[in-house]
């Protein structure tokens, strides 16, 4: 049996360069959410963190309840589609992975 080394090494090189492109978009991953009345803004990362959480004037007729939950909304939903981006594009990477095992490109 011959091994390809190159082509072994091509490939490994390949798929390492993938995985750390992986790495960087889901670093990359910044997502905001604005509350309906627009008194919250919630910034999180591809982990779902927050990042930034930004208030306006508005909160002040905002009773404490009302805050509360205006704040873990936003923040709640940017999470999810942080969350959803980055699912996105590990799905993304696993299904060029597959291809690549299978012979595909």
């Amino acid at each position: 049996m011959v091994t390809d080394f190159a082509a072994l090494e091509a490939d490994a090189t390949a798929q390492i360069h993938r995985m750390r492109r992986l790495a960087e978009d889901i670093a990359a991953i910044k997502v905001d959410h604005t509350s309906d009345d627009a008194t919250v803004t919630a910034v999180v990362d591809g982990a779902g963190r927050l990042l930034d959480l930004r208030l306006t004037e508005g909160i002040s007729r905002l009773s404490p309840t009302e805050f509360d939950s205006a704040v873990v909304t936003a923040a709640s939903v940017a999470a999810q589609r942080a969350l959803a981006v980055r699912g996105g594009l590990v799905e993304d990477f696993n299904s060029k992975v597959n291809k690549q095992q299978q012979g595909e490109q």
